[in-house]
């Protein structure tokens, strides 16, 4: 809302200004320095306004700086003449004021024109005549006596009747005889002649003189020349030529020389001239107007008459008579219609279709034939379009499929005629083909591999697709349908993986890639589509260890000494990759003294004589059977079993049972157990909220604990009294601990256990005061009792009632402990 209103003031202080500037006034040329010439005034209340003339057309000083003023709160201006303005309309009849007001950043800019009206009642000298200098004038001595030497023209005069005098003094022997001018303005010689007077120089002052008081003087100089010394002459009095009718206007037709100095030229006759004219000074003859003989009449034969003569004495002339002869020319080219022929024709246009057909005319001859050329500009030897007669067609196949074949094919078809010169006409011709998607992109079957452990983003292959149809590479790819393992880019047509791979439950996949093209017909919606196979083979990884069932044995065996025998059979395989049998077994731990060997997947026990002594007690080996993959695919992977085996020692005794409990032992199936322990781990913010709150507790706890002792610090060191000044009313302490435990009573001093404490800390100090005192027994069966309604008053009144029910027995001989005990009970309660 405050932009508009800015934008309001902004456009009201501009309309303003611009209703302010006058834009054109009127003037009389007869307005002295110091006149205004126009008032306005303009509207700046926020700021130090300023107008300014910025410029003047025609550049001149007749205008002052505007002024500018404040009056009644508006500024006023004003532009004025200088003092140096001499307005005159024959000479300038209008000047262009550009005026620049500013106001704040508020500034505006428009043109003034003056317009210089002429003052009918007033005339002045003008020009050379009015001139310091005057005007020049050159007579030959031979003029004839009161001849006709010059006619003074005055500005402004009209046909009033001007008083001219000549003021200057005419007295011989410097003047022959006086000259003499009339109301008309007509100079004349001295009746007397200027024979003898050559090479003299006559100073005339003339007076000016028009009713009311006005007038004006110049001055006129007439300079005697001397008598021509020789004759004007041609060399020839007449001479006849032909010219063409083609020539334009300005064009030469002859030059003529007449013998003479100083020589002037001009046409005598016919006057005016309308076809020719003479150049004053070099004698060339040239057109004025087309010299058409169709439409100009009598421009066939033209019979002139030319006239040289001195310039500085005109009566010294020759004449010189022209006759020009027109001939008719071949003027005008053929019209053809079309004059341009643009068209637009698809591709697949048949051969010979007709593009256009011409009609052209001969306008200097109707009928007259015509000749037709076709001319190619781009591509420039094409063979594409064929002119027949007047016919423009189709003369091959326009095929847009191959770079710069076609698109846009620009030609001129030149029509001659058989005038003389001949003139031709030529006809642009701008066919543009536009392409048609013809043909379906296609693509090659292609077969890509890839690993199975390949992360996402892996790039497989790329499809290249084929089009026909110019550009060849319009293409876009797409998945038709497939699984969403496997993307394409929808440009470049580059297949990437997406998703995971898996050899053993798919080892292959096949994905149709489809491929539309674009951007190659005049209509954009228009496509074509097409389709190939794409085969994406997943190579094996070795991704899966090797599995042994049992994963863990535990064996007794009887051996005899001396012999070796077989242990068990380690039986491992691949589940996920059947396919994969070739498995390598090594004993990698656990066989000290080297008793066990592996015979392929046979554990043997090793029992020579040569070997280890054989051990007296039972012996128990942890053999460990490091199992791995040697097929060609890496990684290799592999695995561990454990085998535990007993060894007994060899007995005569147990020759019969040593097979059999190998036996057992060996088909002995372990049990796996596995035990899952719960614990709970709580989050990291529960740990510092909780130990924050127990480092606030502690706290709590330290400081209840220091007041408690401070408070045994001060009893423990106040002096003995008698008991009786500790005892207390046992029923008011009681009632404390009523009220304390009595649901209905609300303390707000402080928490209840505090109560209870302070209350017990007072029964044991009574106590053991009563056992140091030998006059406990006198007050033991003395009771203050309180009223009941203190005690059940709210906690604030209660304590106070307790206190004063204290006060009480304190009256009655008890001692200043007490005292102190209580006031310190009372202080912790208000604090």
């Amino acid at each position: 809302m405050v932009l508009f209103r800015l934008l309001a003031i902004l456009f009201a202080l501009f309309i303003s200004a611009l209703h302010s500037l006058p834009w054109s006034i009127d003037i009389s040329e007869s307005q002295g320095p110091g006149t205004t010439l126009q008032s306005f005034s303009f509207n700046c209340s926020s700021y130090m306004p300023t107008l300014e003339l910025l410029s003047v057309r025609p550049p001149t000083g007749f205008f002052n700086n505007p002024s500018l003023h404040r009056h009644k709160g508006v500024y006023v201006g004003k532009v004025t003449l200088s003092s140096s303005a001499r307005l005159d309309a024959l000479a300038v009849n209008r000047y262009e004021l550009q005026l620049q007001y500013k106001c704040g950043n508020f500034v505006v800019e428009g043109p003034l024109f003056v317009h210089v009206q002429r003052d009918p009642g007033r005339f002045r000298c003008a020009g050379p005549f009015a001139s310091p200098a005057g005007e020049f004038i050159y007579v030959p001595e031979t003029v004839t006596p009161g001849a006709l030497l010059y006619t003074l023209l005055l500005p402004g005069l009209g046909v009033q009747r001007a008083q001219m005098n000549i003021t200057s003094a005419q007295d011989p022997p410097l003047f022959p005889g006086p000259f003499s001018i009339d109301e008309q303005g007509l100079l004349r010689a001295p009746s007397q002649g200027l024979r003898g007077q050559a090479l003299k120089t006559f100073q005339l002052h003339i007076l000016v003189s028009l009713g009311k008081g006005q007038s004006c003087k110049g001055m006129l100089t007439v300079k005697v020349l001397p008598a021509p010394s020789s004759q004007v002459s041609f060399p020839q009095k007449a001479q006849s030529i032909t010219i063409p009718e083609d020539l334009v206007p300005g064009s030469k037709v002859i030059q003529v020389q007449a013998r003479g100095s100083n020589l002037l030229y001009e046409i005598i006759s016919p006057l005016p001239s309308p076809l020719y004219s003479i150049g004053q000074a070099d004698g060339v003859v040239r057109t004025t107007a087309p010299l058409d003989l169709a439409h100009a009449q009598g421009a066939a034969v033209t019979k002139l008459q030319v006239r040289a003569f001195e310039k500085l004495r005109p009566w010294a002339s020759a004449e010189f008579d022209l006759t020009v002869n027109v001939r008719a020319v071949n003027q005008w080219p053929p019209r053809c219609h079309p004059a341009l022929l643009v068209t637009q024709v698809p591709e697949t246009t048949p051969v010979g279709t007709v593009l256009s057909k011409l009609t052209c005319v001969d306008p200097d001859s109707a009928g007259a034939p015509l000749d037709f050329q076709l001319q190619f500009h781009n591509p420039p030897d094409s063979a594409s379009l064929h002119l027949r007669d007047r016919v423009l067609e189709v003369n091959t196949t326009l095929d847009c499929d191959i770079p710069g074949a076609c698109f846009q094919h620009a030609a001129s078809i030149l029509v001659l005629d058989d005038g003389q010169p001949q003139m031709t006409t030529e006809v642009p011709v701008l066919v543009m083909v536009t392409p048609v998607n013809e043909f379906s992109p296609a693509c090659v079957p292609r077969t890509f591999r890839v690993r199975e452990d390949a992360g996402p983003h892996t790039p497989l292959g790329s499809v290249v697709g084929t089009d026909m149809d110019y550009p060849h590479n319009s293409l876009e790819y797409y998945i038709s349908g497939g699984p969403s393992t496997f993307a394409v880019d929808r440009l470049s047509g580059e297949i990437h993986l997406l998703g995971p791979l898996d050899y053993e439950q798919q080892r292959w996949y096949k994905i149709i890639i489809l491929l539309i093209d674009h951007s190659q017909d005049w209509d954009l919606n228009r496509h074509r589509s097409g389709s190939c196979t794409v085969t994406i083979e997943v190579e094996d990884v070795n991704d899966h260890a090797p599995e042994c069932e049992p994963p863990f044995q535990e064996l007794t065996i009887y051996t005899p000494l001396g012999r070796s025998m077989e242990v068990t059979k380690v039986s491992c395989w691949i589940p996920q990759e059947p396919q994969r049998s070739a498995l390598s077994y090594s004993i990698v731990g656990g066989n000290s003294q080297s008793r066990f060997r592996l015979q392929g997947t046979v554990l043997m026990h090793n029992d020579t004589v040569l070997g280890p002594p054989w051990p007296e007690q039972p012996c128990t080996y942890e053999l460990l059977i490091h199992v791995a993959d040697v097929g060609p695919s890496i990684p290799h992977l592999s695995t561990t079993t454990t085998i535990i085996v007993h060894l007994v020692p060899w007995r005569a005794g147990t020759v019969a049972t040593s097979t059999h409990s190998s036996t057992v032992s060996s088909t002995m199936t372990p049990l796996i157990v596995t035990e899952v322990e719960a614990f709970w781990k709580p989050e990291p913010w529960f740990v510092v909220v909780l130990t924050a709150t127990g480092v606030v507790l502690l706290l709590a706890l330290g400081w209840l604990l220091s007041r408690i002792l401070r408070g045994f610090a001060q009893l423990l060191q106040a002096p003995s009294k008698p008991a009786r000044a500790l005892l207390l009313n046992r029923s008011v302490s009681f009632a404390y601990l009523y009220a304390l435990g009595n649901p209905a009573t609300k303390l707000r001093l402080r928490p209840r256990l505090l109560y209870f404490l302070y209350v017990l800390l007072l029964q044991l100090a009574i106590a053991s005061r009563e056992m140091k005192d030998p006059l406990r027994d006198s007050w033991r069966h003395q009771e203050w009792r309180c009223p009941s309604s203190i005690l059940m008053a709210e906690p604030t009144k209660s304590a106070q009632g307790e206190i004063t029910c204290s006060a009480r027995a304190l009256e009655h001989g008890v001692g200043s402990e007490a005292k102190q005990l209580l006031s310190y009970v009372w202080n912790s309660l208000l604090t």
